[in-house]
């Protein structure tokens, strides 16, 4: 069987990833024939290699890319690694609905430290959270199967979380106003133990400063419980001569405002 072949039985069963390893044992070919093989499809742009060893099928639609877009391999990727992953950040706000502006990067939450990946025009950044297995996730479908996604709740608490990922407070605080309709107070409250009490705190002021106060009475009554200390709102700025937001114990070091 010649690699274009294998290439095509793959597409006619659904599937548009697959190893250096898997298409050397079908080709009964060695690994460094396939990979020459494969080279040479590669330069056809019919396939491509966002990851050492891992192949992407780039059918005719997706040529102008490069690639296929992220999540259509991020779940097979992962899978591959063996690594609990999630959709994260803007990206999630984007399947959720609320966005605003579109991400110009896909935003992938991972255990620990990875190298982003650019596939052609697609462009994957790996975001470092200890406990990626235990946030709270759901399924949400593509065209490629099911891709891994962080719930309303837990993308609120990583906005805020990782203000610097999310392109400032400004735009978190506009996020979450677009996202609010999505956000079950008793969930908010309940994903709030799975991350510092100081992002509670600064989320929880952002909700009421976008009028949507009602969505965190609970989280209000989470924070009353853990008796915090006083936290900035901005984490980089002084918090000298500041005053203290007195329901949330957030410091306000500076303006946050919502494009509403």
């Amino acid at each position: 069987m010649l690699a274009a072949d294998y290439i095509s039985e793959l597409m006619a069963k659904g599937r548009y990833t697959f190893t250096v390893e898997e298409a050397a044992r079908v080709l009964g070919q060695s690994l460094v024939a396939t990979r020459a093989a494969l080279r040479r499809l590669s330069k056809k742009g019919e396939i491509t290699m966002p990851y050492r060893g891992f192949w992407v099928i780039v059918p005719p639609e997706y040529r102008s890319i490069g690639c296929l877009p992220p999540d259509q391999f991020i779940p097979q990727l992962m899978e591959h690694l063996n690594e609990p992953y999630y959709a994260s950040l803007l990206s999630a706000a984007e399947y959720h609905g609320a966005a605003h502006h579109r991400p110009q990067v896909f935003q992938v939450m991972v255990a620990k430290n990875r190298p982003g990946i650019d596939c052609g025009k697609v462009r994957i950044r790996f975001v470092a959270r200890k406990n990626v297995a235990g946030i709270p996730t759901m399924p949400f479908k593509t065209p490629r199967g099911y891709l891994q996604l962080s719930t309303p709740e837990a993308t609120a608490f990583d906005l805020v979380g990782y203000p610097e990922r999310s392109a400032g407070l400004d735009n978190v605080a506009t996020i979450l106003a677009e996202l609010s309709g999505d956000l079950d107070g008793m969930k908010l409250a309940e994903a709030a133990k799975m991350s510092p009490v100081s992002w509670a705190q600064r989320l929880g002021y952002i909700l009421e400063l976008v009028g949507v106060e009602g969505i965190a009475a609970e989280l209000a009554k989470y924070v009353d419980k853990e008796r915090p200390v006083p936290t900035p709102l901005i984490r980089s700025k002084s918090v000298k001569g500041t005053i203290k937001d007195a329901r949330w114990r957030v410091m306000l070091n500076g303006v946050v405002e919502a494009e509403i």
